[in-house]
């Protein structure tokens, strides 16, 4: 495999790298300072969690609806009009949090002005529905080397995962240093450096393909992008596997604080356990990035079978240590998503990515927040340790059903088509 300096030698990698993770910084933060202020402002945590519900629903949406346009207009423009559009959407909301009428708190109450809020944070993560397509998009342009676009992708990855974990961080301390209203502020620079690099940086290319004219041909891609994705003997099996997954990936975290608090009587030592399966998704990725890429394919159903197990010990609630160290095992085996995102993308044909891109994101997206809200919700019914287990042992089942009929020569016949051709 090509070594990860080869990555950032990548003529405009570097740059993009740094603007990603910027604005990573800025989405993260925005939500952590939207969710305090309103608080602040209404005195009730459900207002509060329900700021984190409405920055995700409209990426659903955005993704499914808005996506196709990566496939009628170059990605450059996309990217471009998008980062700037967030830019000036966040703006307003700066000015909203600044009026009178929703700056005064409400103490219990919830309705009028702060739903002026609510509807301009759904805006700017709606209109961020064609980045995450665009982006790419992009990246499958700039390593026309596939081998190298992997160990890319798995850079972008974890890149990713750190770069969460810092945003919603620097979200605490701004809003206890400069304020929710400002803090802001530093989400509106993201999206205006992220705008200016990709004008500098990336190239423009004509779109492939030829789109469908018209409204109601826009609607046509759309389902045709489905159509060829659930009946693509790979990219089927692939996108269900994901999905299937998410329920054992997302109840580690969704469930940590409170499993803490069950623990030791404290909440304290929750995020060092939330943080338990990403340290170990990192070492995952580092490990299976050494692999070419046909050895990773074939190990993708074998590690989806086995990621699960460890969290199904959690039913005998283990002391913390004991419980770190399984949810970092369990973090370890996640890393058989690198490749099957990484052939995903490159199986998808060049006009149809887009579309393609967007439908299975937003369909991810649904799966985790589904996840999280049936962990939870099992956790306050039982006990934070039966739902983490719970939720393995249904993913648990759903992969072997999908083993048993998984795809390995149609898999093996599209990686040696996309990596070597």
């Amino acid at each position: 495999m090509p070594r990860y300096s080869e990555v950032f030698r990548t003529r405009g990698y570097l740059a993009l790298f740094l603007a990603a993770a910027f604005s990573t910084w800025g989405d993260y933060l925005a939500r952590v300072v939207v969710a305090a202020f309103v608080l602040d402002q209404t005195g009730s945590a459900f207002a509060a969690a329900a700021t984190f519900a409405v920055s995700l629903l409209p990426s659903i949406f955005g993704r499914s609806l808005l996506a196709p346009i990566s496939d009628r207009v170059p990605y450059k423009y996309v990217l471009i009009v998008a980062h700037l559009m967030r830019a000036v959407l966040v703006g307003v909301l700066i000015l909203a949090m600044r009026m009178p009428a929703v700056a005064q708190p409400l103490h219990g109450h919830f309705d009028g002005p702060l739903w002026t809020v609510f509807a301009l944070l759904f805006l700017i993560e709606l209109v961020g529905g064609p980045v995450v397509p665009s982006s790419q998009i992009l990246m499958t342009e700039l390593f026309s080397d596939r081998r190298l676009y992997a160990r890319a992708l798995g850079v972008g990855t974890m890149s990713e995962q750190v770069n969460q974990a810092i945003g919603l961080t620097l979200g605490g301390f701004v809003v206890a240093w400069v304020g929710a209203v400002r803090g802001l502020v530093f989400d509106l620079v993201t999206f205006l450096l992220s705008a200016l690099v990709i004008t500098v940086v990336v190239s423009a290319k004509a779109i492939r393909g030829s789109p469908s004219a018209g409204v109601i041909g826009f609607f046509r891609d759309i389902g045709d992008g489905a159509t060829y994705l659930f009946r693509h003997p790979v990219l089927v099996f692939l996108l269900a596997l994901s999905l299937c997954s998410v329920w054992a990936i997302a109840a580690p975290e969704a469930v940590a604080i409170a499993y803490a608090q069950d623990q030791s009587g404290s909440t304290r030592l929750g995020g060092l356990l939330m943080a338990a399966p990403v340290f170990g998704a990192v070492v995952g990725l580092v490990m299976v990035g050494r692999w070419q890429p046909e050895r990773q394919n074939s190990r993708i159903i074998v590690m989806a079978l086995l990621m699960p197990l460890p969290l199904l010990v959690t039913a005998f609630t283990p002391r913390m240590p004991i419980t770190w160290l399984l949810w970092f095992v369990c973090g370890v085996l996640q890393a058989f998503m690198l490749p099957l995102q990484s052939t995903f993308s490159l199986v998808v044909p060049d006009q149809m990515r887009g579309r393609v891109f967007g439908l299975g994101g937003a369909l991810s997206v649904a799966a985790s927040g589904a996840a999280f809200l049936v962990a939870g919700a099992l956790a306050e019914h039982t006990t934070p340790a039966i739902a983490v287990a719970t939720c393995a042992f249904a993913s648990l089942l759903a992969i072997i059903l999908l083993a048993m009929r998984w795809p390995r020569s149609a898999l093996r016949s599209a990686v040696n088509t996309a990596y070597n051709s």
